[in-house]
């Protein structure tokens, strides 16, 4: 048995390990109420029949965020938490409307978080 496990390659026997698992993504924008991306936004994500966040993420420099979700048919809640956050304007923002997000399997979805006055 040991000799067998020699003589298969290295990366034959690594394979299996190695092999990308399937995920499905949310990929979003947060917004501002003038329709600027807003950079440093906090992010939420929650399972539809769960009362707490899953998932907090930040919005990257060009107000986008993404999240890996495991693969399976499942509702999700997105929304931005903007308690704290200041804008070199002084105004306040509001939160927007939450985002509900259907997935199947394992594929994107695409949404866009539009905050408020």
């Amino acid at each position: 048995m040991f000799l067998a496990c020699l003589l298969v390659p290295v990366n034959a026997r690594a394979s299996d390990r190695d092999k990308p698992q399937p995920y499905a993504l949310i990929f979003g924008t947060v917004w501002d109420p003038d329709g600027h991306p807003l950079y440093g936004v906090k992010v939420k994500i929650r399972r539809a029949n769960e009362k707490k966040a899953r998932w907090e993420l930040y919005s990257n420099h060009t107000g986008e965020f993404a999240q890996r979700l495991p693969v399976g048919n499942a509702d999700y809640i997105v929304w931005a938490d903007v308690k704290g956050y200041k804008l070199a304007s002084g105004r306040q923002l509001k939160p927007g409307s939450e985002v509900t997000v259907h997935i199947d399997y394992d594929e994107r979805s695409d949404i866009g978080l539009h905050l408020d006055w």
